[in-house]
C-alpha cells in the first residue's frame, strides 16, 4: 500500500469514528433511574398504540387514560428488572428513539408520534417475520411487556371480555 493511500485510508476512518461516536453520543437512554425517560415514554406510547388497536378504548379521551395507566405499569415492571435487563432494555429503547434506530431496527420512517396505527403495525410485523434475530428479538421484548403491563389492569379486562380468575 503506497504511504498517500494510507493516508487517505486513516483520514476517512477517523472521519467516520468521529461520525460514529458523535450519533452514539446522541442516543438518549431508554430507562433513567429504571423507569421510562421521555425517550422511552414516547417510543412505548407508539408502541402501545400499535400493538394494542383494538383493545384500547376508542374514544380519545379514555384511550390516553389507558396508555397513560400503561406507560406506568411499565415503569413498574422495569423497576423490577434485574440491573442487566434494565440496561439491555435502555439501550433498545434508546436505539428505537433515534430516527436512524428506528429506521433500521423497525423500518419505521415516520417518528413515533407522527406514525399511524397502520404504519405502526406494519412495522412491527416486519420486525416479527425479520431474518435478522436482533430485529425480532426487539419485537418480542416490546410485544411481551407491553401485552404484560396492559392486561396487568383489570379494567383491561372488560375491552377483551375477559370476566377474570375463577373464585374458587
Amino acid at each position: 500500500m503506497k504511504r498517500r493511500s494510507l493516508l487517505k485510508l486513516g483520514v476517512a476512518s477517523a472521519v467516520l469514528l468521529a461520525v460514529a461516536g458523535g450519533a452514539v453520543a446522541t442516543i438518549q437512554p431508554g430507562l433513567v433511574a429504571g423507569k421510562l425517560s421521555a425517550a422511552g415514554r414516547l417510543v412505548f406510547a407508539a408502541v402501545g398504540r400499535g400493538m394494542l388497536d383494538g383493545t384500547l378504548p376508542a374514544d380519545e379521551g379514555p384511550r390516553q387514560i389507558a396508555l397513560n395507566g400503561l406507560l406506568d405499569r411499565v415503569d413498574a415492571l422495569t423497576l423490577g428488572l434485574p440491573p442487566h435487563a434494565q440496561d439491555e432494555l435502555s439501550q433498545l429503547l434508546g436505539l428505537l428513539a433515534s430516527g436512524v434506530g428506528r429506521r433500521a431496527l423497525a423500518g419505521l420512517s415516520p417518528d413515533w408520534a407522527s406514525a399511524t396505527v397502520g404504519e405502526l403495525q406494519q412495522a412491527f410485523q416486519g420486525m416479527r417475520l425479520a431474518s435478522m434475530s436482533l430485529r425480532q428479538q426487539a419485537y418480542h421484548a416490546l410485544h411481551d411487556i407491553t401485552g404484560s403491563a396492559y392486561f396487568a389492569d383489570t379494567s383491561a379486562w372488560k375491552q377483551i371480555g375477559y370476566p377474570g380468575p375463577l373464585k374458587i
